[in-house]
């Protein structure tokens, strides 16, 4: 506390702007004919810092709206278009599909007259792997408040062989086209979430699918440029051989 003889207000005023804080508020009184200068620091939650006034219990009022009483309907949706879910149920169709044409391919590599293991395991894997994928998007829609809508699948071919190209590279090239082909319906999905500013979906297809998906199309497109310089006699084999073991050190 200050104890100054001066009445002036000037040197009060010097004073608020000398420390320039508004935190630090200074009061004058008279005390005796002598004037007291008092300087006080405010606590720093006394005022609101933001112009924005947050009322969660106001502000709920209009979600509660949105909480439905029906037992049927899903009480955890929310900001789930109807395009989303039907794009989602879309792309479970094609993981199952794509999964059904591998399990065809394993089937056929594993007939005796055809006996290339290594083919047939790696199409058996990769016939779980998109399976697999189809259930993380039922989880997903179930996680969202979806209704998961399977939809019927057509017969796959159960014959790859060609008279030009052998078995083991048309089924290759077929399989190639098939990734292609999901990673294309994968980045339809991805847009179909953008377009409904669905944030949430598409980090899920871009953190779950999108990169594996084009490791996957790498991975294919080097075993069809392989089995496309070694013809289709003994180097199929040696192929054949090369996925046992590779599969094998995995």
């Amino acid at each position: 506390m200050l104890l100054l003889r001066s009445s002036s207000a000037s040197l009060l005023n010097g004073l608020q702007s000398w420390y320039g804080s508004p935190a630090v508020r200074f009061s004058r009184r008279n005390l005796d004919g002598r004037f007291v200068i008092a300087a006080s620091k405010e606590a720093a939650n006394s005022r609101p810092t933001l112009n924005v006034v947050f009322e969660p219990f106001e502000e709920v009022k209009k979600e509660l709206l949105l909480v439905p009483t029906v037992p049927q309907a899903s009480l955890s949706r929310h900001k789930f278009s109807d395009e989303c879910e039907a794009a989602i149920n879309e792309q479970i169709n094609v993981e199952y599909n794509v999964s059904y044409v591998y399990h065809a391919m394993y089937a056929y590599f594993d007939r005796d007259n055809v006996a290339l293991k290594g083919l047939a395991k790696f199409f058996k894997e990769s016939s779980e792997e998109e399976r697999q994928h189809a259930e993380k998007l039922i989880d997903y829609q179930n996680k969202r408040g979806g209704k998961v809508k399977l939809q019927s699948m057509l017969m796959p071919l159960s014959e790859f062989d060609h008279a030009e190209k052998g078995d083991a590279l048309h089924a290759m090239e077929l399989a190639l086209s098939l990734e292609k082909l999901t990673n294309e319906k994968l980045l339809n999905l991805h847009r179909v979430a953008d377009q409904n500013n669905d944030a949430n979906l598409a980090d899920f297809v871009e953190s779950e699918f999108l990169t594996e998906q084009v490791e996957a199309i790498k991975k294919m497109s080097e075993y069809v440029a392989q089995l496309r310089r070694v013809g289709k006699g003994h180097g199929v084999w040696h192929f054949d051989q090369m996925l046992i073991n590779h599969v094998a050190a995995a």
